[in-house]
């Protein structure tokens, strides 16, 4: 697993994938740039005040607070847009690290929209029956990390297994892999909420966790279903 990790930090120093890194933090930004200046014009129409250097003071606040949010909102959305990009981190890494693979199979829309369906409904029953050990563990901080991360670990790393597994293994070939191998997978999702609560890191965290994923993928397919699919 750690040589998996390593190679999925070494991933980044590949050309295309920091070109698309550099791409999707300019988007990012570029987008909460633009709407932050909407709302700041939008609010300098109102016109909220009747003098005119307390309207002034008040556009001058508005613009600082929003260029506060706009530093506060950028990891959530540089990570909403890489992940977007995330199938061609993958492609990227096969055809670097796996050339010998076949074109991965194509999934059928509703099988897609299952898969997210199912595992936004296994995140959301989770987090409901965890509820009541969050509201504990604000009086017991040890409890909230360790539920906080052991949940996540199993929501994320059962997301990235998915992401890549699906590439390559029907659903029911990709279940089989995953209840053999839920443990790893497990630890591995924990590693990456970690990398993900981790300033600057987070920056690139899906792109790591991606080629992290599909390495540890690789790792665990028997050479006779490799060959196969």
């Amino acid at each position: 697993m750690i040589q998996s990790l390593l190679r999925g930090f070494q991933q980044l120093f590949d050309p295309p994938t920091r070109r698309l890194v550099i791409f999707s933090a300019l988007l990012a930004l570029g987008v909460l740039v633009v709407l932050a200046i909407v709302l700041w014009f939008l609010l300098a129409q109102l016109k909220l005040l009747e003098w005119e250097w307390a309207q002034g003071a008040l556009e001058i606040l508005a613009g600082a607070g929003l260029l506060f949010l706009v530093w506060l909102l950028f990891p959530a959305a540089l990570s909403a847009t890489m992940s977007l990009f995330l199938d061609s981190v993958t492609a990227q890494v096969e055809r670097l690290h796996y050339p010998g693979l076949p074109p991965p199979r194509r999934q059928a829309i509703h099988e897609s929209v299952w898969n997210g369906v199912k595992l936004a409904l296994v995140a959301l029953g989770l987090n409901i029956l965890a509820l009541p050990v969050y509201l504990l563990g604000l009086f017991f901080p040890p409890l909230f990390f360790f539920v906080f991360y052991a949940l996540n670990g199993y929501l994320l790393g059962r997301e990235y297994f998915e992401t890549v597994a699906l590439r390559r293994l029907s659903a029911g070939e990709a279940g089989e892999l995953w209840r053999r191998e839920k443990g790893r997978l497990i630890v591995a999702g924990v590693v990456i909420t970690l990398m993900l609560t981790i300033p600057f890191l987070n920056l690139v965290a899906p792109v790591v966790a991606t080629a992290f994923m599909l390495h540890l993928f690789e790792s665990m397919r028997t050479p006779e279903r490799a060959a196969r699919v």
